[in-house]
């Protein structure tokens, strides 16, 4: 069998230049990406490659639970995240019959995961030292197994660094690259409302997938530590509420007017009834009853489906502002 590259893919400008870099020196190359829950999009090749997916949701979420490196500005642990990854990227490699990895990394773009010397732990404690080829900055790095062997020419590669994005810019007008993701809109893991809520889910003892998945969703509403409320802000997001919640959450909508799905979650079987007429409230704040002296409120478990219902008053802005996450 041949000499294969496998390259790490997440569809931004510096992962499609990588493998384009390494693919023009005739080595045959082939992507993966990597799937979490904090991803913002997902990438489409649109230049000719294969790409694999494959879902590392479950432990990555492990790991952000108490990461060895700690936090970046947010909750992004990026130093702990990458080792993950590169773990991930390096049992498929040898499991599907590639000799090397390749990555978009940039010494000095990130400051937390792509310095020299964070680069350096990264790939001791990944197990990939020698294995990943980082193009983009690769004269500015000890060489690689792919250029000892020759099957890459560290001539023809660069050494970019910084967080300067000009020099990538040059070299995708150079090679004729224009489909790829723009730089904003990664990781929801470094966004400080995001980062906000996550953080209010691990106060709460209870830190399972769907629970992550909820958080991309909706205004988010503290009623206790057993309690949260989630309101949809649009149709996309009321479908996507009625698809996540569970058998146990509690549904609401307004009878008579359009507004939006609420979804009442709480850590054991037993809602107070206190949590139902204030998820009621903030439901009725947001819709088209909101002026109304009161307006009827249905609920119902996912589960049975059996409606209830409670009149309600648009919720004030006082009790918005302190329960809000």
């Amino acid at each position: 069998m041949g000499i294969k590259a496998l390259a790490l893919f997440s569809g931004g400008l510096d992962s499609v230049l990588a493998a384009k870099i390494v693919m023009n020196q005739g080595v045959p190359t082939e992507a993966l990406f990597l799937l979490n829950t904090f991803l913002q999009k997902s990438p489409v090749s649109q230049w000719g490659i294969k790409v694999h997916t494959l879902d590392v949701c479950r432990p990555h979420l492990k790991l952000i639970q108490k990461p060895r490196y700690g936090y970046g500005r947010n909750m992004n642990p990026c130093i702990d995240c990458r080792i993950l990854m590169l773990q991930e990227a390096k049992s498929f490699m040898q499991t599907h019959g590639f000799s090397f990895l390749v990555s978009g990394e940039v010494l000095g773009q990130r400051p937390m995961s792509q310095r020299k010397g964070n680069l350096d732990i990264i790939d001791r404690d990944a197990q990939v030292k020698g294995l990943i080829l980082r193009p983009l900055s690769a004269k500015l790095l000890e060489p690689t197994l792919a250029e000892e062997k020759g099957w890459v020419n560290r001539d023809k590669l660069f050494a970019f660094s910084g967080r300067s994005r000009k020099p990538q810019l040059a070299l995708a007008k150079e090679l004729g690259i224009k489909d790829y993701l723009a730089p904003a809109g990664g990781c929801l893991l470094a966004e400080a409302a995001f980062a906000r809520k996550l953080q209010d889910l691990t106060m709460s003892g209870k830190f399972e997938l769907d629970d992550v998945r909820l958080l991309r969703i909706g205004r988010h509403f503290r009623y206790s530590s057993l309690t949260k409320i989630i309101v949809g802000r649009n149709e996309q997001e009321n479908n996507s509420l009625m698809s996540l919640a569970g058998d146990k959450d509690i549904i609401m909508k307004l009878r008579d007017f359009a507004g939006p799905i609420t979804v009442l979650r709480h850590i054991g079987s037993t809602f107070a009834n206190g949590a139902i007429g204030i998820a009621a409230r903030l439901t009725t704040r947001y819709s088209k009853g909101k002026e109304q002296k009161s307006v009827c409120v249905e609920y119902w478990r996912k589960s049975s489906g059996n409606k209830k219902s409670i009149a309600a008053v648009s919720a004030a802005e006082e009790l918005i502002e302190q329960m809000r996450i």
